[in-house]
């Protein structure tokens, strides 16, 4: 991208009255595309290689440049004094595609001329060739506003133009173009310019136009563009206009009835420090200030949605979050405050207070509660940090004896042979008789009955018994109905060992004061817990 922009004048040396920044600003050549430089970069290499299909469909979001590269393209294409394909911007032919009066580059509203008819025309048309040049060039504009029919009429002249014909198409809604259309087209998605290049590009404007600003208050007016240069070089023209002088923070924030961004500075200080008070200070600074509390909760969503991406991600946070660098600073700051949880929590919070005040009767009641109901708000973090209520699962209750010394037996056999301790893990300890020892085998499992009972198996078995509780045992295998004894296998005794600590665990969170506050807060309940 240049540094600066000699093309961009006033083109032709023509006496024009007033015009709007937006105008006087656009881009003349591929290289002063703002953030589009993959659409610049390929067009121009297809012209270089002679590869231009002979339909293009430019989408995006609006003020992204869809037609300033259309007509870019056009005077590419048909400037009799370009340079490697790059025009003028001097000669009547770039002039007159640049003020939409060229007789060969024919531009067409899509949403007054959508009717059948006007498609039939422009069919009768394209067979003349251009009155000079290569090419006669069709751009259609907001093509999505084409009726049905219309597209219809044009999808066989699309589809096999005359050699001499190149439509280009721009949209801001390419889901309502057929797919018929988009088949028949090569597509390039423009989009939203970033935060940062629009300040830098609206900074190069000022200078040229000898106005001084300051980089907080261009920062300003490039966010509320929403990555549209159009829209954000029209609020430009706007408070040049109101300031008569040098544009400053203050100034456009009083023109555009934004939220001062130090007060959402204040705002997330005070809910971090629990400083009631101050929030107090906060809600009456809001509407003295005459600031929508609409427009200042999604400003506060906004600022605690970048506070999570910097927290989370530090290393690349200035290429994530879309703000100056000292704004990055001062919430790197804050964030060290908050847990990624609390975060969360407030985000929640301010969300569902958003909702609140769309319905509210009193706004300002309203915004007050919000801001004094997330500064009391637990800190998620102490739940964990509260052992006294998150501790260790109670011990678990008293089985009888037989589970206990069974799933102990079968982990001593584990330590020494696996594969025999996953067969013993399904079985049951019936009955301890001195050195009688009685296991069975639940029905489900006859195929295990037939190991268990294996000669060899049982040697095996009756060694280890010896081994841990002592010589002299002898072994009776059975088959048993499980829902018919008290006795639980290892497995299941693990099973219920495992769900016992869960709901232990579960009992103590929901019984702590802080979750109970919380969910009386948020009206929710408690979805699940995970362990970290």
């Amino acid at each position: 991208m240049r540094s600066a922009w000699p093309l961009f004048e006033i083109i032709g040396g023509e006496d024009l009255t007033y015009q709007v920044l937006a105008r006087k600003w656009r881009p003349k050549v591929f290289d002063e595309l703002i953030g589009q430089n993959h659409v610049g970069q390929t067009l121009l290499n297809a012209i270089r290689s002679d590869r231009v299909p002979h339909a293009l469909l430019f989408t995006g979001p609006r003020g992204t440049g869809k037609t300033s590269t259309a007509r870019i393209l056009a005077k590419s294409l048909r400037c009799h004094q370009a340079k490697d394909f790059i025009p003028c911007n001097q000669c009547t032919e770039c002039v007159d595609i640049a003020n939409s009066r060229s007789i060969d580059v024919i531009e067409i509203d899509g949403a007054s001329h959508n009717g059948v008819d006007a498609i039939r025309e422009l069919r009768e048309t394209v067979g003349f060739m251009p009155s000079s040049g290569k090419f006669k060039i069709y751009i259609i504009d907001e093509v999505h506003m084409l009726t049905t029919s219309a597209f219809n009429a044009l999808l066989k002249t699309l589809e096999e133009p005359p050699p001499h014909v190149l439509f280009i198409m721009a949209t801001t809604e390419a889901q309502k173009i057929p797919n018929t259309v988009l088949s028949r087209c090569q597509r390039y998605d423009f989009r939203k310019i970033s935060t940062r290049l629009i300040a830098e590009h609206l900074q190069e404007i000022c200078n040229r136009e000898n106005v001084k600003t300051d980089n907080a208050a261009l920062w300003t007016i490039a966010r509320q563009g929403d990555g549209s240069m159009r829209d954000s070089q029209s609020l430009l023209d706007q408070v040049i206009s109101f300031c008569q002088g040098s544009l400053t923070l203050a100034k456009i924030t009083e023109i555009l009835g934004l939220t001062d961004r130090g007060l959402l500075t204040k705002t997330i200080s005070a809910l971090i420090t629990r400083d009631t008070k101050a929030v107090v200070g906060v809600a009456e600074n809001i509407f003295e200030a005459g600031y929508d509390p609409i427009i200042f909760m999604k400003d506060l969503l906004e600022e605690l949605r970048n506070l999570l991406l910097i927290k989370v991600t530090p290393d690349r946070a200035e290429h994530i979050v879309d703000l100056p660098k000292d704004e990055i600073s001062r919430l790197s700051s804050l964030a060290r405050e908050l847990s990624e949880e609390d975060i969360h929590l407030l985000f929640d919070m301010a969300l569902k207070g958003a909702s609140d005040l769309y319905r509210a009767q009193d706004a300002r009641i309203v915004l007050e509660m919000i801001l004094l109901r997330m500064s009391v708000a637990p800190r998620v973090q102490n739940i964990l940090e509260k052992s006294d209520y998150v501790a260790k699962a109670p011990a678990q209750a008293p089985a009888q004896v037989s589970n206990d010394q069974w799933t102990e037996f079968v982990d001593r056999v584990r330590k020494v042979n696996g594969l025999v301790a996953a067969q013993l893990d399904q079985l049951h300890l019936l009955a301890k008789n001195n050195q009688e020892i009685v296991i069975g085998v639940p029905t489900k499992y006859k195929f295990l009955y037939q190991q268990v009972s294996d000669v060899n198996f049982q040697k095996k078995l009756i060694n280890y018994l010896n081994t841990f509780w002592g010589p002299g045992h002898t072994l009776i295998v059975k088959m048993i109905d499980p829902e018919m004894v008290d006795t639980k296998s290892p497995t299941q005794m693990q099973e219920k060992k495992r769900n016992d600590e869960k709901e232990a665990i579960t009992r103590q969170i929901e019984e702590h004061p802080l979750v109970i506050q919380a969910k009386s807060i948020l009206n929710t309940q408690i979805k699940s817990i995970r362990e970290n």
